[in-house]
């Protein structure tokens, strides 16, 4: 088990802060690279489609230019989650804008694609692939990826229903390379937990919602700060697929959230995430089961030092423990 090279002596934690669909803008990815975390965004925030070129430009500009200024400091590199669905039209033309600004990392969800992990390699980038299964885990193994993103009971949004300890563990006994977990890391200490049990690497999302820098609407980020884990709502009515989402939210929306509908109202459109009354995400918010760690909203900056010392003390108090 170990970090790809490509993250060797860049990072200030071993985090990735994972792409929030419509949340992750280049505000967001900036400065969490700048705090020497992975910072990601989905491509398709990026509207319309030729905004990805100028983004990614913005990003590695700023970040090349703050690595000069402060040569002693991590400076963690960037990635772009692409969704390998047959409703995102824009895939292939997005892949390769990423291909021509040699994108250091590439997400990919649902489906990795083998000629996608070919090309990001030809330049030394790496691909991480979402799963959460092992079924899904052997079949990205086979495509080439470089690392799983196990993505666990009580993540935010789009979740499977394993624990990290089955999942993770299993896939241990057969796979050696990187793991970034997923599922309710909120804190530093959820952090060290994701490392004991054999990931490499946390991967925290609905904490990064409530950022200064984070594009989401004020009042999503006083729900998450009032919201406790028994206000998760765990339906696919909203998309067909199961996700955890914040039961205010879906109250806004006119809607009893653990009385929904059976079955689903639509399928999701990763193209446009439109659906017809409240809109996904943007008036139906996700959130994982770890937001009752969440009290503010503090730049990023702050945040991460914040999970410094929090990872700091956990170790402490494990090897007191130990000893």
């Amino acid at each position: 088990m170990a970090l790809p090279k490509l993250l060797e002596g860049r990072l200030s934690l071993p985090l990735i802060a994972s792409p929030l669909f419509i949340v992750s803008g280049p505000e967001l990815v900036i400065a969490q690279c700048k705090a020497g975390i992975v910072g990601s965004f989905p491509a398709l925030n990026a509207r319309p489609a030729d905004q990805l070129d100028v983004w990614i430009r913005r990003i590695k500009e700023e970040l090349a230019a703050y690595a000069a200024a402060n040569p002693g400091k991590p400076v963690a590199p960037f990635a772009v989650n692409q969704i390998a669905h047959k409703s995102n039209v824009r895939l292939m033309a997005d892949v390769e804008v990423c291909l021509k600004h040699e994108v250091p990392i590439i997400i990919t969800s649902l489906r990795a694609p083998r000629q996608v992990v070919e090309a990001v390699h030809a330049y030394g980038g790496i691909v991480l692939h979402d799963v959460i299964n092992i079924r899904h885990a052997r079949k990205a193994i086979e495509d080439g990826v470089d690392g799983l993103i196990t993505v666990c009971a009580g993540a935010g949004g789009h979740a499977g229903t394993l624990s990290p300890f089955a999942l993770v563990r299993e896939l241990r006994t057969f796979y050696t390379g990187t793991i970034a977990l997923s599922g309710a890391i909120a804190d530093g200490a959820s952090l060290l937990a994701a490392l004991a049990m054999g990931a490499d690497m946390g991967y925290m999302g609905t904490r990064f919602i409530a950022t200064a820098e984070a594009n989401a609407k004020p009042e999503y980020k006083q729900m998450l700060i009032n919201s406790t884990c028994s206000d998760v709502v765990y339906s696919a009515f909203f998309s067909g697929v199961h996700g955890n989402y914040l039961a205010g939210s879906i109250s806004q929306a006119g809607l009893d959230p653990f009385d929904l509908p059976p079955g689903k109202r639509e399928t999701m459109d990763f193209s446009s995430g439109d659906s017809p009354e409240a809109k996904l995400w943007k008036d139906i918010w996700a959130c994982g089961q770890g937001i009752g760690a969440i009290d503010d909203a503090p730049p990023v900056a702050e945040l991460v030092e914040r999970l410094r010392h929090e990872f700091a003390d956990a170790k402490r108090r494990l090897s007191a423990i130990a000893a």
